[in-house]
């Protein structure tokens, strides 16, 4: 009998941990996008691949450009938004008494976009949770918190975790 080598080069299923043969298939899992065996497909939706371009078009030639640097972008990382945050920007603004528009204009920002983020619709990006709180000294921001989770009691293998050994996969209803 011959040995089975392992290959680095092939991929194994994050769901259920076994090999992929081939490409495997690209999926979306609970708003994860992963790709699994073909086997575990059938848990998500499939993502369409899409084609490579013509390569009879020619190429355009990039001039190269600055990148920007962000200051202290692993802090960014670490922060999050508050959770009544539409909350605390409706009552700083009419503590001030202004209209969504004039306070829209003070920061910059469309009327729409401020609307939404007060009735909850739409989440504010970090970059503009931080105006919000330079230009009106509110605290829209705060650290993440971290929670430690014991993962050796879902785990069904001892080397070896895999995506299938901590989730609980729901079957599909036909």
């Amino acid at each position: 009998m011959s040995k089975q080598s392992y290959n680095p080069d092939e991929k194994e299923c994050p769901i259920c941990g076994s090999l992929i043969w081939g490409k495997g298939q690209k999926v979306m899992i609970e708003g994860a996008k992963i790709t699994v065996c073909q086997v575990c497909a059938k848990h998500g939706k499939k993502i369409p691949e899409i084609p490579l371009q013509n390569k009879n078009i020619p190429f355009r030639e990039k001039k190269p450009t600055q990148r920007k640097t962000y200051k202290r972008q692993e802090d960014l990382l670490q922060k999050e938004i508050v959770m009544d945050y539409a909350k605390r920007i409706r009552n700083v603004r009419t503590k001030n008494n202004l209209t969504q528009e004039q306070f829209a204009q003070r920061i910059n920002e469309k009327p729409s976009l401020l609307r939404r983020i007060e009735a909850g619709k739409a989440k504010p990006t970090l970059k503009l949770a931080k105006k919000l709180e330079q230009s009106y000294n509110i605290v829209l921001i705060k650290d993440i918190d971290e929670i430690e989770v014991n993962t050796s009691e879902f785990m069904k293998k001892s080397t070896g975790h895999s995506l299938g050994d901590m989730a609980f996969i729901k079957k599909k209803k036909k």
